[in-house]
């Protein structure tokens, strides 16, 4: 497999493409994928890490977005139901049904107000969602699924039957209303596939390469800078794609073409070590509204619970961090519907924070502004070339946006679309056994090799891709659980840092794994993962402790309570 650094130096070797990509989140990633499917020459650099970005800070959830329909978003919520159904198909390895349920506290509430901020989008007073509301809403997203739908419909339960169900809920609760979605267990391990998947199509037409930005545009060719070696070149390409997110603006500004069209708003959320909230949930999520009339979430996930999020306007200019308010605003939430669990700062083991790439949107109040993409185009300065930017998109509807990039990169480029993305499986979920007896027997089969228990743990991990992962720590030598994390062997990580093309170790922790997010990246794990990969990677004992410090700054950096000066580094 190549290294990270051939890969750039072969974009350099080759500076050209008919389809440059900018930007490596889940976005870009599945535009690069559909153009390569079709025979496209395409190219995509991200100036970070893969899905280092925005697509890092999700509520791991795949939704049709049951509270954009009092937006007026109708279009959105049946394609976002329609992709969350197939995702379910495709991606089974990752996307697994949720079950969620709403605590409601009033019958009638909202009835006659939704209306008025629906004409008024966000002008009018947020009040509270009653049952007659949610019952409406949840009606319509039911009729979404309809002919094809991967989910059960939604149930309601009175007071008695709810606190039956969930004993811990707030007894002030009249109602649950019950439906389902889809969690999305490793967000950035789904990009990874789909990354994968691109440039086995593509072969050598196909490249994607992380920590290389677009720094500018010179004769009409952009100018590309590696941010690990500072070597610069030209690019040329017949259409150039922006997908950098809520940073679409400082791209196109790079490019000598300043926009105003992003208006991203800050999402912060904690995950928390608590067995007794944990088993208060009873495996399912509770979403509902806060005090303040926004819509929240409590989500068992990986034996933690993520607690999230908030919608507060954000200047990009500024940090990215889950503040002190924030922590205290998610506190309160767990207090209002779970009352009888006691929740505090010492359940904290991970915290993330990031901007959604929402469109500009002047006065309008955040929770109501459009969740939908459109796709923005002008020439690029002096050249034919045409760049296409997307402004807006979710991980929800990340295929569906793609084709739409795709197709007009196809137009512009007359090259026919040779197949559709959809039905297409991805990755590790091609075969992947979706019965809890097929996979036992998937896990037996490599029980000579690294053993029943170990294999269904990979499988998890890696959905079928998990054969070569076995492939890899049966070859390697050294093979050996980590002490501090004996759920992880060297093996398995020398692998990954020798194929999905591993930087720095904290592209390790926060991305390739949930190390992180499970708060398992202590110093401990950190230098004895930093020592597991060097020889793969080509680290010095020198280069390990500063990958060390590096990792665990990027660890901490949306919690602005983290000292980098309490751990001691030597």
């Amino acid at each position: 497999m190549e290294h990270p650094a051939s890969r750039r130096e072969e974009l350099a070797e080759r500076p050209y493409a008919d389809v440059l990509v900018i930007g490596g989140g889940i976005n870009g990633i599945a535009v690069f994928r559909d153009l390569a499917l079709q025979g496209v020459d395409v190219a995509l650099v991200e100036r970070g890490d893969f899905v280092g970005g925005a697509s890092a800070a999700s509520s791991h959830m795949i939704h049709g977005g049951i509270r954009y329909l009092e937006n007026g978003e109708f279009r959105l919520v049946h394609e976002a139901v329609t992709e969350r159904n197939a995702l379910l198909r495709i991606a089974p390895h990752y996307v697994r049904p949720l079950q969620t349920t709403i605590p409601i506290f009033t019958t009638f509430a909202g009835v006659l107000t939704a209306p008025l901020r629906f004409l008024r989008h966000g002008g009018a007073r947020r009040g509270a969602r009653g049952a007659a509301l949610i019952k409406i809403g949840l009606t319509i997203y039911d009729s979404f699924s309809s002919g094809g739908g991967r989910v059960p419909r939604h149930s309601f339960h009175g007071r008695r039957a709810s606190l039956r169900i969930l004993p811990r809920l707030n007894p002030d609760v009249k109602y649950t209303a019950t439906y389902w979605d889809a969690s999305l267990h490793d967000p950035e391990r789904l990009a990874l596939d789909v990354l994968r998947d691109g440039r086995e199509a593509g072969g050598h037409r196909a490249r994607a390469v992380n920590y290389v930005r677009a720094a500018g545009v010179e004769a009409g060719r952009i100018v590309l800078e590696d941010a690990v070696t500072g070597v610069r070149w030209a690019f040329a390409a017949s259409v150039v794609i922006n997908a950098s997110g809520p940073w679409v603006d400082v791209t196109n500004a790079a490019l000598d073409d300043p926009t105003r069209f992003m208006g991203g708003t800050k999402g912060s959320h904690i995950v928390l070590d608590h067995p007794e909230l944990l088993a208060a949930t009873a495996g399912r999520e509770l979403f509902f509204e806060h005090k303040d009339g926004r819509i929240v979430l409590i989500y068992p996930l990986k034996g933690r619970v993520l607690v999230g999020t908030t919608d507060l306007e954000h200047d990009m200019a500024d940090p990215v961090v889950c503040t002190e308010d924030e922590v205290d605003y998610f506190i309160d939430l767990i207090g209002h519907v779970l009352p009888g669990i006691r929740v505090d700062r010492s359940h904290i083991v991970h915290r993330f924070s990031g901007v959604r790439p929402l469109p500009g949107h002047g006065d309008v109040a955040p929770g109501f502004v459009s969740r939908d993409y459109r796709i923005e185009e002008a020439p690029l300065t002096g050249a034919d070339s045409r760049v296409l930017s997307l402004v807006g998109g979710k991980w929800t509807t990340f295929r569906a946006s793609a084709e739409s990039l795709a197709d007009r990169a196809l137009e512009i480029l007359a090259h026919p679309r040779r197949s559709s993305t959809r039905g297409v499986p991805i990755g590790g979920g091609r075969g992947f056994p979706t019965t809890e007896r097929r996979r036992r027997q998937w896990a037996m089969g490599h029980d000579d090799t690294v053993g029943a228990d170990r294999a269904a743990v990979l499988l998890d991990r890696y959905g079928t891709h998990a054969a070569a992962v076995i492939d890899a720590i049966v070859a390697d030598p050294d093979d050996a659980p980590l002490r501090s994390l004996p759920d992880y062997s060297t093996g398995e990580l020398r692998h990954l840092a020798r194929t999905e093309d591993v930087v720095h170790l904290d592209d390790v922790l926060l991305r390739r794994t949930s190390i992180a997010f499970t708060g398992g990246a202590t110093l401990e794990a950190a230098r004895e993962i930093a020592e597991a990969i060097g020889t793969a990677v080509g680290w010095d004992a020198a280069a390990q402790a500063a990958e060390v410090a590096r990792a665990l700054a990027s660890v901490h950096a949306a919690d602005p309570t983290w000292d980098p000066a309490s751990v001691a580094i030597a």
